[in-house]
């Protein structure tokens, strides 16, 4: 029912969706981008339905408890409980609690979005990497082309571990995309190879 609600969505509002990429596995790190607008939640989810891909989003294990989790889970919501395992230890990274989370699943296809604001940003929040890296699961580059209303999974690919390598690879990737607002949109700078190969031109190095 989900995913026709979302076929008749993505026909009313002119959007297409892009299913020529292979089949993400059960187990994966979604990102989804760019994001600049409220639009983007409601087509992303529309778009990954389509394409049979169980996305969740993470909330505070407190918005799950009843009566928010009636709400915030038909949604696709999980709640991510960061306490300590054992009293007296401190408070778990967002990354440790994720990785357990895709341990104790069989399938585990989690929606984040790098750039962690509407605003525009340069710099992109990249835990999600190291969610990936550590949970030994893929990561899908899911893209929400608003200058051709084409969405869809451009590349699915594990992590080597090489931070740097990996994230001008996915830089890359995400530069041409255009979202509904442009102006707030950015990749990474920090691994934009023209970017940064213009900047040492500059400086003469």
């Amino acid at each position: 029912m989900l995913r026709l609600i979302s076929i008749i969505f993505m026909k009313l509002i002119g959007w297409t969706v892009d299913d020529s990429i292979a089949k993400v596995p059960g187990k994966a790190v979604v990102i989804a981008s760019p994001h600049t607008s409220n639009w983007d939640f409601p087509i992303a989810r529309a778009a990954f339905s389509i394409l049979r891909i169980p996305v969740k989003y993470t909330l505070k294990s407190e918005f799950m408890r009843f009566p928010l989790n009636l709400l915030f889970g038909p949604l696709g919501a999980i709640g991510i409980d960061r306490s300590p395992k054992k009293p007296g230890e401190k408070r778990r990274s967002m990354t440790a609690a994720m990785v357990d989370e895709f341990n104790k699943r069989d399938k585990l296809s989690i929606m984040v979005t790098p750039e962690g604001t509407r605003s525009l940003r340069t710099k992109w929040k990249t835990g999600f990497y190291y969610i990936a890296v550590e949970a030994k699961v893929p990561i899908a580059l899911g893209y929400l082309d608003f200058s051709k209303k084409i969405a869809g999974v451009g590349k699915v690919f594990y992590p080597t571990g090489d931070i740097e390598k990996d994230m001008k690879e996915i830089t890359a990737f995400y530069k041409p995309i255009i979202g509904k607002f442009p102006e707030k949109f950015s990749i990474d700078l920090r691994y934009d190879e023209v970017e940064n190969g213009e900047l040492k031109m500059e400086h003469g190095e």
